[in-house]
């Protein structure tokens, strides 16, 4: 009887052994599995090493070894409550491992019974890309992800609306395939340097009602947008979802580096949700300007000379507009390790992602 009743529970994608031990978490298979991970308050986890996880995974993924002495540290650090947790190893076994320890910790959680050799058996798609993302909650309870793609491109999900900002689709061996995502509700680019605009780019992700919003040079020669300059404010609206969008200085102030970024050209933008204050600087370097910016909880900050800032000058921006997160972005080669301890007596958590070199 016992294994009849566990047949029937397997079918059902549900974990006997998770119900009888009493571990706080649900399995599901497969297809229960993939509709999961389509909603937007769902953050899909894997857990295996980061060797496995390059060979290929489920697109949309972020990893943390579940084996490495830091997995509930960097999964405090990376995930947010307020969302459910899909996770999934090769097989099934270390994600359960890893579901039991998070739901320990109070977060709702979903492992996929037999793992990602399940998901390929079922001829289910895998990436190769690697994706970063983090997920933030705006105070009225509604959803944000951001994904770091190359660096200065971002992608923002605002509930279950598409902003993209200065997307690019190449970065000398780095490629982010724009004809994977869904079309952007908002393009949003800060300037016309090849390393924040693409015309392909913009024209994959783009149809009949995106709307395109730069400054007055990227619109000169695309030949189409919703025209900003430093100062402009607005309120932007799709159905349920709206925001405010800000238009800020960016520009550079070193003797000899000022015909890169000229002031009163670029745009750097504050995004309001609900809330939820998002700056992205642009390329530029610790203006007066940022003095007046106020209230910031996301930062992405530019960091490499000659073109934005140094460490220096970046660490003194963060401590004057004093964000409670702080992306670097943009900084190529430059050695941003040490960012995230000098900032550490002032509160503000540092995040460094790979993907925004």
């Amino acid at each position: 009887m016992k294994k009849i009743a566990t047949f029937f529970l397997t079918l059902l994608g549900l974990n006997f052994g998770s119900a009888c031990s009493g571990q706080n978490y649900e399995s599901q298979n497969v297809k229960e599995f993939g509709e999961l991970i389509k909603r937007n308050n769902v953050l899909l986890l894997d857990v295996r090493t980061a060797s496995e996880f390059a060979e290929s995974h489920i697109a949309d993924a972020v990893n943390i070894d579940v084996n490495g002495n830091d997995f509930i540290k960097k999964a405090l650090e990376r995930l947010d409550k307020q969302f459910t947790i899909a996770v999934y190893c090769r097989s099934g076994r270390r994600s359960a491992n890893a579901a039991n320890q998070l739901a320990k910790e109070g977060f709702k959680v979903v492992n996929l019974t037999g793992g990602i050799n399940a998901w390929t058996d079922a001829q289910m798609p895998v990436s190769t890309q690697k994706l970063e993302w983090d997920a933030f909650t705006t105070k009225n309870g509604k959803t944000l992800k951001i994904y770091s793609l190359i660096h200065a491109s971002l992608r923002f999900i605002y509930a279950d609306k598409e902003i993209q900002i200065d997307p690019v689709g190449k970065m000398g061996d780095r490629i982010t395939d724009y004809a994977q995502m869904p079309k952007a509700n908002w393009i949003v680019v800060t300037h016309e340097h090849g390393d924040h605009l693409d015309k392909a780019a913009i024209e994959t992700l783009s149809d009949a009602n995106t709307r395109l919003i730069t400054n007055q040079r990227c619109v000169d020669i695309l030949g189409k947008g919703i025209i900003m300059k430093n100062g402009d404010k607005r309120d932007e609206s799709l159905g349920d979802e709206q925001f405010t969008l800000e238009a800020v200085p960016a520009y550079n102030i070193t003797e000899g580096h000022t015909q890169f970024h000229p002031k009163g050209r670029d745009n750097g933008y504050i995004f309001t949700m609900e809330g939820l204050r998002i700056y992205v600087a642009g390329d530029t370097e610790d203006i007066e300007e940022m003095s007046n910016i106020k209230n910031i909880d996301i930062a992405f900050l530019p960091c490499n000379q000659p073109y934005t800032m140094t460490t220096e000058q970046l660490i003194k921006v963060a401590r004057i507009i004093r964000p409670k997160i702080l992306f670097p972005y943009h900084y190529g080669q430059t050695d941003v390790s040490g960012i995230p301890a000098a900032l550490q007596s002032d509160g503000i958590e540092v995040r460094i992602r790979e993907t925004l070199r």
